[in-house]
């Protein structure tokens, strides 16, 4: 007996429980209260989708409603994509398919100009238009590791203090570095609530304390220790979760008090992969970078996206787009950009300079991936020389794109 076709549409306020369950379940995971009754406040009904096989519920995703700071141009509306999954007995059925068709389509009717989301696997998302745009590293610089001595650490004292007393700063200072930072999100109270949210089991299970808060006048760092008592000696490590400065002497004063913590032998940090720490220190090498995969977006609208961001040199060029899961998307498009000033695209008859995927138009717009890149990976046609050397430079950002937070 063939198993009957499933059906996809937006959940009910009463469905989001069932729905986190389900998304827990696909990723393998036992979700603790906390965690549920987090996620329940952040998610948004009307923007969540179920896939069905009858009356189960068998699959989800939602697109949490979020302002991403674009390149040059401060924060804009972007669909946060989270909570993908499929409950492992109902996999290979086009359920994931229809989850991602449904969701882009309705973005499409409702204004949403782009999206971005996290990738669990990397070679999930392409095939449905995300492009990967920009990349992680993972820092790790051991405990006393020095300074350039032109590194300035401010005269102002970086204190721990609880979470209460942090908050009204980290929310001052974050709103204030947020806007200029390519791939930053805007944080409500809901988000600061989810993003610092803390699982008692998981906590035990890995041996990590809780979050420590430091502060500085004009700066913030939250982290926990994870513990390793040696025979010897303690072998603990820091685990940062973000380092925020509003100056440079802020920035570093914060990084010299993690490395000088006392029983610890390693600081971890999780940053964009331009994040100045490596010519900060004395020795280069003093650290350990590891770069993975970072953020993806997915083009809705290009007539709408692309004159969002900024452009760093003028730009006159005719991409011809291919786009078969946003098919309103396809065909040749002229992008004319002013460097710093306004860009617009409009349908065109003209010869292309670029042939190029949805795929790719995502990875290129926050400027963390290059149209010369794409090129040199046989990803992107370059049918008018040139145009692809003037098309990264205008895309180009002034910092790599890097998101602190998974949603």
């Amino acid at each position: 007996m063939s198993a009957s076709p499933l059906v996809t549409r937006t959940l009910t306020a009463e469905e989001i429980p069932a729905f986190i369950g389900t998304v827990f379940r696909a990723f393998l995971e036992d979700p603790a209260p906390e965690s549920v009754a987090a996620e329940i406040e952040l998610l948004e009904p009307n923007r969540t989708h179920g896939a069905f096989d009858g009356d189960e519920l068998v699959g989800g995703a939602t697109m949490l409603s979020k302002h991403m700071t674009l390149p040059g141009a401060g924060p804009h509306p972007v669909a946060a994509i989270s909570c993908v999954g499929v409950a492992p007995d109902h996999r290979r059925r086009g359920a994931m398919s229809r989850l991602m068709r449904a969701q882009l389509h309705s973005q499409h009717g409702s204004g949403d100009a782009f999206a971005a989301l996290y990738a669990s696997e990397g070679d999930i998302y392409g095939r449905f238009g995300y492009g990967l745009a920009g990349h992680r590293a993972f820092f790790a610089v051991p405990r006393g590791a020095e300074f350039q001595s032109t590194v300035d650490v401010s005269d102002g004292r970086v204190r721990e203090v609880d979470k209460e007393t942090a908050l009204p700063l980290m929310h001052h200072l974050h709103s204030k570095v947020a806007p200029a930072r390519t791939g930053w999100l805007a944080r409500t109270k809901a988000s600061w609530q989810v993003y610092l949210a803390e699982n008692e089991a998981e906590l035990r299970a890995e041996d990590l304390t809780k979050w420590r808060y430091a502060i500085h006048p004009e700066g913030y760092a939250i982290y926990q220790v994870k513990r390793n008592w040696q025979s010897r000696k303690p072998g603990h490590e820091v685990h940062a979760k973000e380092i925020l400065g509003t100056t440079p002497q802020a920035y570093a004063a914060l990084w010299r008090y993690l490395l000088d913590i006392d029983l610890t032998t390693t600081v971890r940090a999780d940053a964009a992969v331009d994040d100045p720490i490596i010519h900060m220190l004395k020795d280069a090498t003093d650290n350990s970078r590891q770069v993975s995969d970072g953020l993806w977006v997915r083009i809705i609208d290009i007539d709408r996206a692309l004159p969002l961001r900024a452009y760093s040199a003028p730009l006159d060029v005719v991409l011809a787009v291919e786009d078969d899961f946003c098919p309103w998307n396809a065909g040749t498009w002229r992008l004319v950009a002013e460097a710093d000033g306004p860009a617009t695209v409009t349908r065109t008859d003209a010869e292309a300079d670029l042939a190029l995927g949805a795929r790719e138009l995502g990875a290129v717009f926050l400027g963390g991936t290059t149209v010369g890149e794409l090129v040199s990976a046989q990803r992107i046609r370059e049918l008018t020389p040139g145009s692809a050397q003037a098309a990264s430079r205008a895309f180009a950002g002034d910092h790599q794109p890097h998101c602190p937070e998974v949603f």
